[in-house]
């Protein structure tokens, strides 16, 4: 390896150890509450090293996200793009989104849970379609529109059947998270239950 390779993995280095005391951070002390000099305090660095990475905390979480998401569509897109049987792949996609959170739940709380304030340029950042987040969500949007192509849910919109989707599967995945201890019974037994009922309720009854 030559000099410069060696640097610049160095470099991609420090930015994720970067990233993953953030990240920490975030989860255990609050967006709002964590500092770029509280997170260059983490990894014994100056502040001045992080901003050599990161514009600042808002690009920092931005980042963070970007990761997740990254990982996540990873895993949607290793389950393909064609779908024979809508309904089944729509529900692989929802046991993958749960197992995911479940699978890495500090990524998860950072990027779904923790609450945060951002500008509308940053909210533009997040929503834009050339971003991570929304290359996972158009995989879940793909398969609800073959469903309804496919007479298998009900002409609803594709955008808020999707949303729906998403937001019972956020449900369970956070609360899983969040509240260990509940006694939730057997968990793979309930995710399945959520699962098809989330699914049954935008079917056909035709």
């Amino acid at each position: 390896m030559g000099v410069k390779e060696r640097r610049e993995r160095q470099k991609e280095n420090l930015r994720q150890e970067i990233l993953d005391a953030a990240r920490k951070l975030f989860v255990e002390e609050g967006y709002d509450n964590v500092t770029m000099r509280r997170v260059a305090e983490q990894i014994e660095y100056s502040p001045t090293t992080i901003y050599l990475h990161f514009k600042d905390k808002a690009d920092l979480l931005f980042s963070l996200c970007q990761e997740t998401f990254a990982k996540l569509a990873g895993q949607f897109e290793a389950l393909g793009h064609e779908f024979p049987n809508p309904l089944s792949s729509l529900k692989k996609g929802l046991r993958t989104y749960i197992q995911f959170g479940l699978d890495h739940p500090n990524h998860y709380l950072a990027t779904f849970v923790i609450p945060y304030k951002c500008d509308a340029q940053e909210r533009e950042r997040h929503l834009s379609q050339d971003s991570m987040g929304m290359r996972a969500f158009d995989y879940l949007r793909m398969i609800v529109a073959e469903c309804i192509r496919q007479g298998m849910f009900r002409p609803v919109d594709v955008e808020e059947a999707s949303r729906a989707l998403w937001a019972a599967a956020h449900g369970i995945t956070s609360l899983l998270i969040v509240h260990p201890v509940f006694p939730w019974g057997d968990r793979e037994r309930l995710i399945d239950l959520v699962i098809d009922s989330m699914v049954a309720g935008l079917q056909s009854k035709g």
